[in-house]
């Protein structure tokens, strides 16, 4: 899969609970996309190419403190999954699956908890939650994604894309070995939309001015979470995990799916914390998600 580019157009809602920028690509059941840490309706975007466009209407969005979204005091993950809320709301959409990655966990899981008749299906992929604090990194690391000229550098690396860049890319989301690196960038060399969704998400996952507020807050939320009260979620659930994802720690999917009452998991093997677009089975496990998403709406 991976094949849907659709162009989208930004806007500001002004809901009950302030603004939110937001997107609406597609026709079909709706589904919330949110995005991880960092990221942005641009994320959002790319995350949605595997939602068929007359199937599914895919609801983007900047959560607080990334791009359009200003983060005006809505900090915490129950103020973000509030806003997701008005946002329905603002758009006359009573319920709406939800499809969520990495650090847009948080606000997935306790939308579902917080507005349980509003989810027709949760799919939570490589999803933060419980408490998590960003590992130390070394000096190139930080000098690379935290400095003008670094984020310049990565910018310029991920537009050209190429071998080098997705090697980087691969080797830093996961725990594999060089041959096993080798082997998953040739195979995604080999598909173009693979390799056009690796080279498009460099540039989102950069703590940039646009961005920086959010990342901030979120990493200062993460280290904060005791629990999301998962146990409480009631929507169908699927959880997607890569066994092999170095950049959030599998035991957050397991937990997750231990603890949500019925939920699914589906584990990809060697995944990495891009399996869902890259991994040699991505196309089933894409497939297998919309699924999931169209089953529950159609409850």
């Amino acid at each position: 899969m991976l094949v849907h580019e659709t162009a989208y157009e930004a806007t500001v809602a002004e809901t009950a609970l302030g603004p939110i920028e937001f997107a609406v690509v597609g026709t079909g059941a709706p589904v919330l996309v949110v995005h991880g840490t960092p990221g942005g309706i641009d994320a959002a975007e790319l995350m949605a190419r595997i939602l068929p466009r007359d199937g599914v209407s895919a609801i983007l969005l900047s959560r607080p403190g990334y791009l359009g979204t200003p983060l005006d005091g809505r900090t915490t993950v129950d103020a973000q999954a509030d806003l997701m809320a008005a946002l329905l709301d603002h758009l006359g959409i009573a319920r709406a699956g939800v499809y969520t990655w990495s650090g847009g966990g948080p606000a997935g899981y306790r939308f579902a908890v917080r507005h349980p008749d509003r989810v027709t299906a949760l799919v939570a992929n490589a999803a933060c939650s419980q408490a998590y604090q960003l590992p130390e990194q070394d000096l190139a690391t930080r000098l690379m994604f935290t400095t003008a000229p670094g984020q310049w550098l990565l910018r310029v690396l991920a537009a050209h894309g190429g071998r080098q860049y997705t090697q980087g890319v691969i080797a830093d989301e996961g725990d594999l070995t060089p041959d096993q690196v080798a082997q998953r960038v040739d195979e995604i060399l080999a598909d173009p939309a693979k390799q056009r969704f690796v080279t498009d998400l460099g540039p989102t996952a950069l703590p940039d001015g646009r961005r920086r507020a959010g990342y901030r807050n979120d990493l200062d939320r993460f280290a904060e979470i005791t629990t999301l009260e998962l146990e409480k979620i009631t929507a169908p659930t699927l959880v997607v995990q890569g066994t092999a994802d170095a950049d959030l720690p599998p035991e957050h999917s397991w937990y997750a799916a231990r603890t949500i009452p019925g939920a699914e998991l589906l584990s990809l093997d060697t995944g990495t914390h891009l399996a869902l677009y890259t991994h040699p089975d991505a196309a089933a496990a894409q497939t297998h998600v919309v699924e999931f998403l169209l089953a529950g709406a159609e409850r």
